[in-house]
């Protein structure tokens, strides 16, 4: 059963190109006449590649417009820092707004050369670990009181606790995952509950950072991408990336970069996080391969410690 929403618009490269005309020309002096063509659909976005440098990003469904504006509200003010460790970030060089018939908010964005990280092999990644530690310290700072609310990202873990055991109820229903290894997600799960909270002011977060929306160059990290879901919380929300992106060489060198900036009670919590993602992704990419083998994957890494 598909678990991909349907389109609520057709983007077509006619009605790209007509926003662009009508609204990018000032930024992007040759917009109306840069090769235009689709690149990547997503369950709110689509990925439209703009010449060598650019990219329009479009949502494809109602519930995604809030999407393209937490980006173009927040990453004017979050790009300058974490960009000063060496990580680029899609802050939009164009703001579009709904027009040529098209319902919503939209956005030209850098386009980043590289490689998706999930295409990358997980043994291949530690070299992105103490950049990418950088990067999100430079992220988690305290936000401002009008921070993009997000009720499932950076919240409280019990919070997420039902969501959790429908999941898990559900995969083993399925019976296609070895029990033992949701066994183990399932006691992980239960010992990141018990660990302390976050009591800090909330701090930026990604919110939803894993592998996909990472781009590399073989061991060098070059971007964190999809900033539609940046909130404020828990920290410990985005640290889940150590085992979703990492295995254990890379977890270690991405907690020695962190040094003392979280304590052991934060990375247990990350876990449970990733614990959390994990789930997700196994239970809702029946029809996205590559998601679903990202969560095969992570199942085995969480096992492993």
């Amino acid at each position: 059963m598909p678990d991909k929403p349907p389109a609520e618009v057709r983007i077509t490269t006619d009605l790209v190109r007509r926003l662009l005309v009508s609204q990018a020309t000032d930024a992007i002096a040759d917009a109306a006449t840069l090769p235009l063509a689709k690149v990547a659909e997503g369950w709110d976005s689509e990925l439209w590649r703009l010449g060598d440098d650019f990219a329009a990003r479009l949502p494809r469904r109602a519930l995604a417009a809030p999407l393209v504006l937490n980006e173009q509200r927040t990453l004017d003010l979050l790009a300058p820092r974490i960009e000063a460790t060496g990580v680029h970030v899609p802050a939009p060089i164009v703001h579009g707004v709904a027009g040529e018939g098209f319902p919503w908010p939209w956005s030209v964005v850098p386009w980043f050369s590289g490689e998706r990280g999930m295409d990358i092999p997980r043994a291949e990644r530690s070299g992105w670990a103490p950049r990418l530690a950088d990067a999100l310290g430079a992220l988690h700072a305290p936000a401002p009181a009008d921070f993009p609310a997000n009720p499932f990202r950076g919240v409280p873990l019990a919070d997420r606790a039902g969501a959790v055991a429908e999941r898990i109820a559900l995969l083993r229903e399925g019976g296609d995952l070895p029990p033992h290894l949701l066994d183990d997600a399932e006691s992980l799960w239960h010992r990141s509950l018990s660990a302390a909270p976050w009591e800090r002011p909330p701090v930026w977060i990604h919110g939803d950072l894993h592998p996909g929306n990472m781009v590399a160059q073989g061991g060098r990290l070059v971007a964190l991408i999809d900033f539609g879901d940046v909130t404020a919380g828990d920290p410990a929300y985005d640290l889940a990336i150590a085992w979703l992106a990492f295995d254990a060489g890379g977890r270690g060198r991405m907690r020695e970069a962190s040094a003392a900036r979280y304590d052991e009670a934060t990375w247990v919590r990350a876990r449970g996080w990733a614990v959390a993602v994990t789930l997700m992704l196994l239970a809702h990419s029946d029809d996205n391969p590559d998601y679903r083998r990202l969560g095969r994957d992570c199942l085995d890494e969480l096992a492993a410690g």
